[in-house]
Order: structure tokens, then C-alpha cells, then sequence
């Protein structure tokens, strides 16, 4: 029974390592998932194409009014076609041509207009792409923890199995109550029911990670590498100087504004006049001379509806800096409260690694060996058990917080943090 015993002594020693399971299939690094969702995304696709749609329409609206061609035909003394022509010289047939030509430096405005307008989809297209990279790691992360605390969980279990077949030895001798067993019974159904609710989370995570890099849902499950510790090199005045530097969202929100600057000035040339040109030539019977008719006329927008439509585009360029003020704000106070909680989990972690789980894991040694030479009871036994298991579990659980706070802080900031 003592030799038992130790066999389950030596196996706690081993899962005092923070186990993991070991995966069938090959790890795949984060890296190579993140360059496949940014090349199969459909999503992320569509916006690119929406992007490269929104380039087309500079050379649409620079290029000037289609032209016009005409053909006129006059008849005298009858409504039949060529009632005259050689017997009037009012008579004629015509051909003509004519051309709108805006005010000179209305073209290029809207072409600096529906230019900023696709710079300002592109900008879209990045932060859909963020979007997608920042589910893709959390995912990822989601399933290296579910990973490390399968392994943790299986592993406890082993270690459990032979603490029942201990319990149960020491009851059949009469030194122990069958109580014990039942305890330990129960601890290992939770085990179980964990190792349950774990697969069915990573079966979950599974099918929104393929869905993200557009694979089929059979295909086989993806294998995350080893959960680790990545330290915070920058501290918070970096990290909120990046955001306002490389955000997405707050490019997005800096395009709009020069989108609706162009926007304004365009209304304001919009309120000159336009001009349209036309030459017509017209022909009668040769023994008449023929006529050559120029036409050149000018076209005066109505000041009502320009002034509308400048007082709408500024309109719109104060809603764009109070967007960007606004969104600016949100994504510092984020990137701030994500810097904290970062830094809180390092020293949490550490509190775990060096001291925290060491100690519960010697506790727990001494208390299994205490038990093992009959000098202490099976329920401490367990409850020094639960409480290391519990804190493996909690170790794993922040870690995860504190590589998905990473994650978020790339995805605020554009750099690369872990």
C-alpha cells in the first residue's frame, strides 16, 4: 500500500510542471493561420474588391461630359422629309457637335474627392483585415489554453485514479473511511465533466477559426503551439503614441476628414457657372450656300443650392473631427486599460510561478507523504489536491488573459508584442 502510495507521490511531482497535452497533429504558428485568413478571408476579400471598385471612379468623374452629336434636318412648305431643299434656301440638312466643359478646376476637385473616397475604403479594408487578425489570435489563444488545461486536467486525473485505488486499499485494511473514496470518486467525476465542457469549447472555437480562414469543416482540427508568457516591452506613453500613429480605425477616421475637405472646396467651385459648345453644320442645295452656326452658352447655378450643398459638406467635416475625436478617445482608453491589465497579469503570473504554486504543490508532497505513513487524513490529502489543481488552472487562465490583452494591444496599436 506504501509503495502505492510513493507511485502517486512521484506522479504529482510530474504534473507539478504545468502538463499539457500531447497533440497528434503538428502545431501550426500563429503566423502562417494569420497570412491564411489574410489570403482566403471572404469577408476581407470583398472588401478589397469594394476598395478597388472605389478607385475607378477617379477617372469617372474627371473626365469631362460625354459629347454630343446632332443631326438636324429642316423642311419647307411640307412635313415630308426633304419638303424644299432644292427649291427653298431655308431647307437643309444638318450635322452638328457639341461639348459641356465645366468651370475650369471643377474635374479635378471631384477627382480629389472620389480619390480620398478610395482611400478611405482602403483604410476600411485595413481595419477589417485588423478585425479578422484579432479574432484569428483569440481563437488561437482560446484553443493553446483549452490545450494546457486538457493536459492539466488529464493528467490530474491520472493522478486522482490512483489516489482512489490508494483510498481504497487503505479502507480495505482499516485505515480509512469509505467516505474518502466517495470524496475522491466525486473530485474525479468533475474532472471529467471539465475535460467535457473543455472538448466542447474547443469544438466550438474550432468551427469560427475555420470559418475565419474560409476552410472546410471537416478538415482537421488545428493544433495551437504551447501557451506562453510574452512580456510587455513598451510601456504606456509607446503604446498610446502608436495609436494615435497607426490605429486603423483612427486612419480611417483621419481619411474622412480629408475626404470631406475635398468635399467642401469641390461645393464651393460647384457654385461657378458651366459652359457647353456647339458647331453645326448645314447643308442645302448646291445652287444655295451653305450655313456654319456656332453655339456657346453658359450655365449659372442656382446660389440657393449651392450654398446648400457647402453648408452640407461642412457640416459633414465637423461630424468627421468630432468622429475622430470620439473614436480616438475610445480606442487611448482601451489601449490604457489593456496596458494595465497586462501589466497586472505579469505580476500575478509571476506571483503563480515563483511562489504560488510551488508552495501549494510542496504543501500538497508533504501532505500525501503524511498520509502515506499514516500521520494524516485522505481529506487533506484531496483538499491540497484541489487546491494545486485550482491554481494550475487559474495560472493558465491568466496567462490567457494576458496574451489576449497583448493580442488587443496589437491590433489598437499595429505593432507586433508578442
Amino acid at each position: 500500500m506504501k509503495v502505492a502510495l510513493w507511485t502517486a507521490l512521484v506522479l504529482a511531482v510530474a504534473f507539478s510542471a504545468l502538463g499539457q497535452e500531447t497533440a497528434v497533429s503538428r502545431p501550426i504558428p500563429l503566423s502562417r493561420l494569420l497570412a491564411e485568413a489574410q489570403a482566403n478571408n471572404p469577408q476581407l476579400a470583398a472588401a478589397d474588391h469594394e476598395a478597388r471598385a472605389a478607385r475607378q471612379m477617379v477617372p469617372q468623374v474627371t473626365a469631362l461630359p460625354d459629347p454630343k452629336l446632332t443631326y438636324q434636318q429642316f423642311s419647307v412648305g411640307s412635313p415630308k422629309p426633304g419638303a424644299g431643299y432644292t427649291d427653298s434656301d431655308m431647307a437643309y440638312l444638318g450635322i452638328g457637335v457639341s461639348q459641356e466643359l465645366p468651370y475650369p478646376g471643377k474635374l479635378r476637385l471631384r477627382g480629389e474627392v472620389a480619390d480620398r473616397d478610395a482611400a478611405m475604403e482602403q483604410a476600411e479594408v485595413g481595419v477589417i483585415g485588423v478585425g479578422i487578425a484579432d479574432a484569428v489570435k483569440s481563437d488561437y489563444l482560446q484553443l493553446a489554453y483549452l490545450q494546457r488545461t486538457l493536459g492539466i486536467l488529464r493528467q490530474n486525473e491520472a493522478v486522482l485514479d490512483q489516489l482512489i485505488q490508494d483510498a481504497t486499499a487503505h479502507y480495505q485494511v482499516g485505515h480509512g473511511m469509505q467516505q474518502d473514496v466517495l470524496e475522491a470518486q466525486v473530485n474525479r467525476t468533475r474532472i471529467v465533466r471539465e475535460i467535457t465542457v473543455n472538448r466542447q469549447q474547443a469544438s466550438r472555437i474550432q468551427a469560427h477559426l475555420k470559418g475565419l480562414l474560409n476552410r472546410d469543416q471537416q478538415s482537421p482540427d488545428i493544433v495551437a503551439e504551447d501557451l506562453s508568457e510574452s512580456p510587455l516591452k513598451a510601456n504606456s506613453d509607446e503604446l498610446l503614441a502608436l495609436v494615435k500613429k497607426s490605429n486603423p480605425q483612427i486612419q480611417v477616421d483621419a481619411s474622412a476628414i480629408q475626404r470631406q475637405d475635398a468635399q467642401v472646396a469641390s461645393a464651393k467651385r460647384e457654385g461657378r457657372p458651366d459652359f457647353e459648345a456647339e458647331y453645326m453644320y448645314q447643308n442645302t442645295d448646291r445652287k444655295y450656300r451653305d450655313y456654319y452656326m456656332f453655339t456657346f452658352d453658359v450655365r449659372f447655378p442656382r446660389r440657393k443650392r449651392v450654398n446648400a450643398e457647402i453648408a452640407e459638406a461642412q457640416e459633414k467635416l465637423g461630424e468627421s473631427r468630432q468622429t475622430l475625436e470620439t473614436h480616438l478617445a475610445q480606442q487611448l482608453s482601451q489601449a490604457q486599460q489593456l496596458y494595465v491589465q497586462a501589466s497586472s497579469d505579469e505580476e500575478q503570473l509571476k506571483e503563480f510561478h515563483e511562489g504560488l504554486i510551488p508552495q501549494s504543490d510542496a504543501a500538497y508532497r508533504a501532505t500525501l507523504s503524511s498520509y502515506a505513513s499514516n500521520r494524516d487524513q485522505f481529506t487533506h490529502v484531496l483538499l491540497s489536491f484541489t487546491d494545486l489543481l485550482n491554481l494550475k488552472l487559474e495560472y493558465a487562465e491568466t496567462l490567457l488573459d494576458h496574451e489576449s490583452a497583448l493580442a488587443h494591444l496589437e491590433s489598437l496599436t499595429g505593432a507586433t508584442l508578442r
